[in-house]
């Protein structure tokens, strides 16, 4: 399987999910593959923000080598599974994916956490909640890898 983790920057939430995914695809010896975007371009090359490393750190995860990048109209049909961490990242992602034959692909993260609290992961770049924001993205993905493997 391949799953792509989508937010807007692509330096905090879905480097966290590509994390912690890619934690568990080793603990687990899964032949998946995992990779992260954003909607925007506006970190395009730059690592993960520090406090975004520096929370994986918490968790045994080395998040730091990864490199920020938008996502592309071929990664919709690259990836078996699109995760994006809110409602304007789905939309955004569904409008790229008009022409294609690939919606049952792409999913809010949180569809898949069993959280009935809330549906979106927070955007912890401006209120510093990455503790919470972790939680929450690693949850889904444990239940991601429960469901599919």
């Amino acid at each position: 399987m391949k799953i792509l983790m989508v937010c807007l920057g692509n330096i905090c939430r879905s480097p966290m999910a590509h994390g912690f995914m890619q934690g568990l695809i080793e603990a687990h010896q899964l032949d998946w593959t995992v990779d992260s975007a954003g909607t925007n371009g506006y970190h395009d090359g730059e690592h993960p923000d520090p406090r975004a490393i520096q929370e994986m750190k918490t968790h045994g995860l080395d998040i730091s080598k990864q490199v920020s990048r938008k996502i592309q109209k071929h990664d919709l049909e690259t990836f078996d599974l699109i995760l994006t961490m809110d409602h304007e990242n789905l939309s955004y992602v569904k409008k790229l994916s008009k022409d294609l034959n690939v919606s049952n692909k792409i999913h809010l993260l949180l569809d898949f956490s069993g959280n009935k609290e809330t549906e979106e992961v927070p955007d912890p770049y401006y209120d510093n909640r990455f503790k919470e924001a972790g939680k929450l993205i690693q949850d889904a993905c444990k239940q991601i890898v429960t469901k599919y493997s």
